[in-house]
């Protein structure tokens, strides 16, 4: 197959994203498939000093400059060339490749689901609106997609309405063979890394700090534990977050812990550090309020670490039977938040005092549902997929616009 792929800027600094377009890229060229990757440069953005007019500076140049290459591309791309576009938010430069054989793939529709209010606890400003439709409007001109779950393929036929002509769900596959580290191996490189543990272990979170991470959900949570542990005359295990440093509303959580209890935050792991703390957390923590997919849960369950997560989509899909749900936490009323945190105490209770056989049966149930998000199935997938959309697009007849459209786009 020829296949262009198009990205996000470089100058954006989506590290997800260039993570995915290089994996693929790099998995297709393997394969003997011919494969160009497409991005705005940083024309006009480039020349602005960091702030506000760079940020517009960089709408320019990937929807007034940018759509002019992509414009002189396709009159040189042969006719049976595949556009796949590695995320949904690039929308707007969709309507000038939907004549086109292509695919859109789709991760999460988190900031459209924003925009449109139906998400109370990330509320969008008026031009954050404006622009998720402007995506909307872009991506709603497309014909075939693939999700990476499927809540992000419901969200998407139903907060993007869209009618395409094929929807599939390739779920991610792991980006790092995790594997479990025994525990002499898993202190020695934790404590390589400055980051020493004590043969107890600790209670792990990992997240971005993203508003949906619930962060303060997961500090309350603990300190209800804590307290418990304090008050049964035991000494808590401490928290750990692979998150970024906290802010005000976090910190303040944290203030209200006992004092026995202990926090501590760390970013910017390797892999391998990584490894080291899934393997030797007694549980991991992982409440979000919404999720694209959930890294974290199949990254936890292939080193052998339980999960207590949330009971909803796309968690419930990518945790399988092999997690302990949570249900969501529906407000920031302190007492509903009080709450919540009571009952996930509890719940952390009971999966800390579960007996080493039940504990061996959910680390093998574990590493089994993790062992199906493979890298290399759900590349062999999204090829066949693609396979297919060619297929079908070699039948279709263009429409007397899209044809109009073509001798425009081609013309010298």
């Amino acid at each position: 197959m020829r296949l262009v792929l198009y990205t996000h800027p470089a100058f954006l600094g989506s590290h997800s994203q260039a993570h995915f377009a290089r994996m693929l890229t790099e998995a297709y060229r393997a394969r003997g498939h011919s494969v160009e990757l497409r991005q705005p440069e940083p024309v006009l953005q480039a020349r602005v000093p960091r702030g506000t007019g760079s940020k517009w500076a960089g709408y320019v140049d990937q929807y007034l400059l940018f759509p002019q290459r992509i414009r002189a591309d396709l009159r040189r791309d042969p006719p049976h060339t595949l556009y796949v576009f590695c995320d949904q938010a690039l929308g707007p430069w969709m309507p000038l490749v939907a004549h086109r054989p292509h695919v859109v793939h789709c991760h999460d529709l988190l900031a459209l689901r924003s925009a449109l209010g139906d998400i109370a606890e990330n509320p969008t400003s008026f031009t954050g609106r404006v622009y998720q439709r402007y995506i909307r409007r872009g991506f709603q001109h497309a014909r075939h997609f693939i999700s990476i779950s499927q809540k992000s393929r419901a969200d998407l036929h139903r907060y993007g309405e869209v009618l395409p002509v094929t929807s599939e769900v390739v779920y991610n596959g792991l980006n790092h063979p995790y594997v479990p580290q025994e525990e002499a191996v898993a202190l020695q490189t934790l404590s390589n890394a400055g980051l020493p543990a004590s043969e107890a272990g600790y209670l792990l979170h990992v997240g971005g700090g993203q508003w949906y991470k619930n962060s303060v959900g997961v500090v309350r949570l603990y300190g209800v534990h804590a307290a418990e542990e304090v008050a049964a005359g035991r000494c808590p295990l401490p928290l750990w977050m692979v998150s970024p440093p906290p802010d005000a509303r976090l910190q303040a959580a944290i203030a209200m812990l006992p004092p026995q209890a202990e926090v501590r935050f760390f970013s910017g792991l390797s892999t391998q550090v990584l490894e080291a703390l899934y393997s030797h957390a007694r549980v991991m923590l992982f409440p979000s309020l919404a999720e694209g997919f959930g890294w974290p849960i199949v990254e936890a369950q292939a080193c052998g670490c339980p999960v207590i997560t949330t009971d909803e989509a796309p968690m419930t899909e990518v945790g399988g039977d092999a997690c302990t749900y949570l249900p969501r936490l529906r407000s920031t009323d302190d007492l509903a938040v009080a709450a919540w945190a009571l009952h996930g105490a509890g719940v952390l209770r009971s999966v800390l005092g579960r007996s080493l056989q039940k504990r061996e049966r959910v680390r093998a149930a574990g590493l089994a549902h993790a062992a199906r998000f493979s890298a290399e199935a759900a590349i062999e997938a999204y090829l066949a997929v693609y396979q297919h959309v060619l297929s079908l697009e070699s039948l279709r007849q263009p429409s007397p616009q899209e044809e109009s459209h073509d001798r425009i786009t081609m013309s010298p």
